[in-house]
């Protein structure tokens, strides 16, 4: 388990969810919010549940459309039936380091988006993966303000990406 302190200096990155049981001797059936999906299994170890339960994964792979997993402390199905609906979660700096301009979602939530004039239109609150590109889900400051759907293409829409002040600067209509 993972102490209040040590999860306060370091940040907790979701990765997914265990969704379900698989048989029954300990499988556990994995949603992975990876990409690809099978690369959650090369984070280790995992931080499970509400209190960041530290373990490791004997054996992960592709199950037709699911992924599963076996845990080194899960032995049988009750075991596992336990751990159904608890998050995945791994600390930030257990992710490989990133190119200038690539950028974990985890990093971009939360941040400021301002019109290249100043013009504030919010918070990112999401990040969503369409066929074409990722999408920012940005929220204005004020509950009334409305929310916008922006496109995350670099060098476009997205003009400047500083995670030390918290802001991205775009190029979109305010109205749009």
């Amino acid at each position: 388990m993972v102490s209040p302190e040590d999860a306060e200096k370091r940040k907790i990155v979701p990765l997914g969810h265990i969704s379900g049981v698989h048989g029954v001797s300990g499988w556990l059936k994995i949603y992975s919010m990876t990409e690809p999906r099978e690369a959650i299994f090369e984070y280790q170890p995992w931080l499970v549940g509400d209190h960041l339960e530290t373990v490791h994964v004997e054996q992960g792979k592709k199950h037709g459309k699911h992924l599963i997993a076996m845990l080194e402390t899960v032995k049988d199905r009750d075991q596992a039936e336990g751990l159904v609906n608890r998050q995945i979660a791994v600390y930030r700096d257990q992710l490989p380091s990133l190119t200038d301009e690539e950028f974990y979602w985890t990093d971009l939530v939360g941040l400021a988006v301002q019109l290249e004039d100043g013009t504030n239109l919010g918070i990112i609150r999401n990040m969503l993966a369409t066929g074409a590109n990722d999408v920012m889900v940005v929220q204005g400051v004020l509950q009334s303000e409305r929310e916008r759907l922006i496109p995350f293409v670099l060098g476009q829409y997205v003009k400047n990406v500083d995670l030390d002040k918290g802001l991205v600067v775009v190029d979109w209509d305010p109205d749009f």
